[in-house]
């Protein structure tokens, strides 16, 4: 991916979400793998914490973070599933304003030649609520590795060109902005 070299690198903070009824933070080898390479790309983990398949409990905590001026994006892993307990996609549309239906369709896109069909059964998703950026990954390490190394970490870095999230930023409340002005 190209990168404009003149341009400044900007580290943002990152929420780490782990979505697992069976995982514990010490064998959580998703959540680590993301921590890990926000880590190696220069960002900031600004928070980590793992919660059972619960709407609400997901919701809680995207709500807390999309709240937080210390926060500029949550990335989940885990949930995102066809199963009963897969329960990420619909908290996270609850605080979802606008969607990002690109990164669902490109992860699943990057995932076809190395699962074949089976990309089908994801429902990673993206977004942005409250000005904060919200994506919902699987919950496999190499899904992590998949949405991190060939989405993320590009769209995460302000050198990305020919344009890049961090990029648009200050610009995702404008419409909260004009809101509150003609009132």
């Amino acid at each position: 991916m190209p990168l404009d070299l003149s341009r400044h690198f900007l580290p943002i903070r990152i929420a780490v979400l782990t979505v697992s009824d069976t995982r514990t933070r010490e064998n959580d080898r998703s959540g680590d793998t993301l921590a890990e390479r926000i880590d190696t790309a220069g960002h900031i983990v600004a928070a980590r914490v793992l919660v059972p398949d619960d709407t609400d409990c997901i919701e809680w905590h995207l709500r807390q973070w999309v709240n937080d001026p210390s926060v500029d994006a949550v990335v989940s892993t885990g949930g995102t599933g066809i199963t009963g307990r897969d329960l990420t996609p619909e908290a996270f549309l609850r605080v979802i304003e606008k969607q990002i239906p690109g990164f669902g369709e490109l992860f699943r896109m990057l995932s076809y030649p190395k699962i074949g069909t089976s990309a089908m059964q994801s429902r990673a998703l993206g977004g942005v609520g409250g000005g904060t950026y919200l994506f919902a990954l699987p919950g496999s390490p190499g899904a992590v590795r998949d949405a991190w190394d060939e989405i993320l970490v590009h769209q995460f870095d302000s050198r990305h060109v020919p344009c890049n999230l961090v990029d648009l930023m200050p610009r995702l409340q404008e419409h909260r902005r004009a809101t509150n002005t003609s009132e």
